[in-house]
């Protein structure tokens, strides 16, 4: 079901992007969006790993440095029949983990300094099995891609919007009707698209919570882990975190309740824990 449902909200997006594009210069802008979106896709693809482990200081080491934290992952690799990917860690005390790359074999997990103080190894184990289901399932590619259309149309609604009060569009004859309804769809497309971007990270981490259990055959463990993570990142939130790159940690480093719900990349850390424990049973 969530492999579906990805699969539906990515077409909305490219769908709502399309219609963008039309809306703003027909046909020719409807070619003028999907290269737009190629070139930002191609862009982020190769180069989107080396931006994110940059920016939040993340330093690679070797098995020799941390052999407990190094060997975890290559058992979950080995295990899962994943090439070793790259190990970083964060110098930061906000506990937190994610994973990164373009493909399997290109592939980065990092681990923040404060998620090895409060989790037992057990616990680090389900978290590490969680970033690695992540790049089995070339979650890191798909969450790209859905962040790079929604950041499209959100560029195509600018210019839509400044077309209509410009009145450069071609249907004048519209009168105000032409000028509200261009205005409307600048407005609400780029508030769809990030509903349906923050959807498509959720259902991921759904099926990475599924995969990481099944992986490392502990889903209480990895329960504990998210309880922990969840309460710590609270009390002590990652300064550096930034809302373009929170869809890639385990738990959202950019916290919020209510209606923000819908705004979050990730689900309710209650429904996902209860998912867990109905595993486990």
């Amino acid at each position: 079901m969530n492999r579906f449902k990805t699969a539906v909200l990515l077409t909305s997006l490219t769908l709502l992007m399309v219609a963008m594009g039309s809306a703003i210069g027909g046909r020719g802008g409807m070619y003028f969006a999907f290269l737009m979106a190629c070139a930002m896709n191609i862009f982020s693809y190769w180069f989107s790993d080396k931006i994110v482990l940059k920016m939040y200081g993340a330093r690679e080491i070797t098995e020799m440095e941390n052999p407990v934290f190094y060997g975890i992952i290559r058992r979950l690799s080995i295990q899962a029949g994943l090439p070793m990917p790259k190990v970083y860690i964060i110098p930061s005390e906000s506990p937190n983990a994610f994973a990164t790359g373009r493909n399997p074999d290109h592939a980065a997990v990092a681990a923040t300094e404060g998620i090895m103080r409060i989790l037992t190894p057990e616990e680090l184990e389900g978290v590490m099995a969680h970033e690695l289901t992540h790049v089995a399932n070339r979650d890191i590619l798909i969450s790209t891609i859905a962040a790079t259309i929604a950041g499209a149309i959100s560029m195509l609604g600018n210019m839509l919007q400044w077309g209509a009060i410009l009145g450069t569009r071609s249907d004048d004859d519209e009168g105000g009707g032409g000028l509200l309804g261009g205005l409307a769809m600048a407005i609400i497309a780029p508030i769809a698209a990030m509903l349906i971007q923050m959807a498509v990270s959720r259902s991921r981490e759904y099926l990475a919570d599924e995969g990481g259990a099944r992986m490392c055959g502990r889903p209480l463990a990895l329960a504990s882990a998210l309880k922990k993570l969840d309460s710590g990142s609270r009390m002590l939130p990652m300064q550096e975190a930034r809302p373009a790159t929170a869809h890639l940690f385990i738990v959202n480093p950019l916290t919020g309740g209510g209606l923000l719900q819908l705004f979050s990349t990730h689900p309710p850390m209650e429904d996902r824990i209860a998912r867990l424990e109905q595993m486990a049973r």
